[in-house]
């Protein structure tokens, strides 16, 4: 059944493989991230049986699907109404505000549970955390975990590229680096988890710029599609497809390339502009924007170009090929995006290979 997702279990395994023997090397720990691919079971399986260190989502409902196993981590900082079921559902979670923190320790403490708790430090980028340069409040947040029975000052992560797009560096990771050994000293803790960002920070591992003192990466798009995220590309000895997807032709026609008439807002109420090629032969595919990002898919043959979707239809220019047919299925890679929508979308299937 069309449209499908496949996921190549050999290519993930050989990705995985190859980020826990890099972070390893280096003295790092890895938490691989599952919510690209929605926590899917045959994916958390394999991972289980791995070398990675912790599983990691933003999403609750994935973290059920990781029990069992290694630690799992929550990664998306805890809505105050959730805490009940951060507590049940992961044993390690990033948090930055005082007033969810008490709530924790106390749905901790009623559950009869140490929980880990990672407190989140905004080095730049401008997403969640307490500001680096805010000591005192970064003390405060220490001290509210501290004053629970329930809760274990774990340790202090950051998140980078995600939002501001700000790359990681000596400066602001050895500022991580500084804040754990600051905290060391004043409350006498071991804080083990120095979590130094995602992909973004591989190619920085690699070259030896990642100062000492950086313990952890939290590992999603890397290992689903070889990325290194701060450069948007497929590092060497990774695979960068080891997730496609197919689906299948139901019309294809010789159409105009301009749309013909008066042109107002589409669906999305979007202002649409189009280049007069002349005409086009058009293939329409039973997938649409409700299934996937469009704009980050490509297929894997004959230079075939995606010019568009709808809710339900994706457009492609087939270049003239006439060899095409009703039915034929079309394989696409993809970007994390689109990955993301076709793994969340219930109406794309999934289906395992063992290459």
């Amino acid at each position: 059944m069309y449209p499908k997702v496949t996921a190549h279990m050999g290519k993930l395994a050989h990705n995985l493989n190859y980020l826990c023997d890099l972070c390893h090397s280096k003295g790092l720990s890895v938490a691989v991230v599952t919510k690209v691919f929605c926590a899917d079971e045959n994916i958390v399986r394999m991972i289980q049986k791995s070398d990675a260190d912790y599983l990691a989502d933003s999403r609750i409902p994935n973290l059920v699907r990781c029990a069992g196993g290694k630690p799992r981590i929550l990664l998306r900082i805890s809505s105050p109404s959730a805490v009940e079921h951060v507590i049940e559902n992961s044993e390690i979670s990033l948090q930055s505000e005082p007033y969810t923190i008490k709530k924790l320790a106390d749905a901790a403490k009623q559950a009869g549970k140490k929980h880990k708790t990672v407190l989140m430090i905004d080095l730049g980028d401008l997403r969640e955390g307490i500001y680096f340069e805010e000591e005192k409040l970064i003390y405060d947040a220490c001290e509210t975990v501290l004053a629970s029975e329930n809760l274990e000052l774990y340790g202090i992560g950051t998140n980078l590229t995600c939002y501001g797009g700000i790359l990681p560096d000596k400066r602001n990771l050895g500022n991580l680096v500084a804040i754990s050994k600051l905290i060391r000293q004043k409350y006498g803790v071991e804080l083990p988890f120095v979590s130094g960002g995602n992909s973004s920070t591989l190619e920085f591992l690699k070259s030896g710029g990642v100062p000492e003192g950086i313990t952890n990466l939290r590992l999603g798009e890397s290992f689903v599609l070889g990325n290194d995220t701060a450069v948007c590309k497929v590092m060497d000895g990774m695979y960068g497809d080891a997730v496609t997807l197919d689906a299948e032709l139901i019309e294809i026609k010789n159409k105009p390339s301009k749309p013909v008439g008066t042109s107002g807002r589409n669906a999305f109420g979007e202002e649409v502009h189009f280049e007069d090629k002349g005409d086009m032969l058009r293939g329409i595919l039973a997938i649409g924007r409700q299934d996937v990002d469009e704009g980050g898919i490509h297929c894997t043959e004959n230079n075939i170009q995606v010019i568009g979707a709808s809710s339900d239809h994706l457009l492609v220019d087939l270049k003239g090929n006439k060899g095409y047919n009703i039915g034929d299925v079309l394989t696409f890679t993809m970007e994390y995006g689109a990955v993301l929508k076709a793994f969340t979308s219930s109406y794309v299937d999934r289906e395992y290979t063992n290459n």
